[in-house]
């Protein structure tokens, strides 16, 4: 804390922090699931059953280029079915972008929901950098 001279009472500088945080998705929000599949240019999440190779799953239908088969959020649980048969069905960085995409979506709704306001850099390794920046909303 210091003391402003021109005032009797005491200020307090508040730190910038900087954080570097890896997140397990589970995929729980319909509202996030929508807006990666937009900003992917995928077709819209549906609701329903989908019958994949191993058996049928339930939650928001996802299809995603060239896979045999679709992918199913269970958004109750969180977890993610597909099969792409070690990627001779489908290709394994497609599902890896579309969850990057999604947590980066997730974290955006919220921060937003809080008042602050998200950047994002796209990084040389295929990272993506989100910076929160607490009480500005955008």
């Amino acid at each position: 804390m210091r003391r402003d001279p021109d005032s009797k009472f005491t200020t307090r500088e508040i730190p910038t922090l900087s954080h570097i945080v890896t997140i397990k998705t589970e995929v729980r929000d319909h509202a996030a699931v929508s807006a990666a599949c937009r900003r992917l240019e995928m077709p819209p999440p549906i609701l329903g059953t989908a019958q994949l190779f191993s058996g049928e799953a339930a939650g928001l239908i996802v299809r995603l280029t060239d896979w045999t088969y679709p992918v199913v959020l269970d958004t109750t649980t969180g977890q993610v079915h597909y099969d792409n048969y070690n990627g001779a069905w489908g290709d394994q960085a497609q599902l890896d972008r579309f969850l990057q995409i999604y947590a980066v979506e997730k974290a955006r709704i919220e921060a937003r929901k809080k008042g602050h306001q998200v950047t994002e850099q796209s990084l040389a390794d295929g990272s993506i950098k989100l910076t929160i920046r607490v009480g500005g909303a955008a």
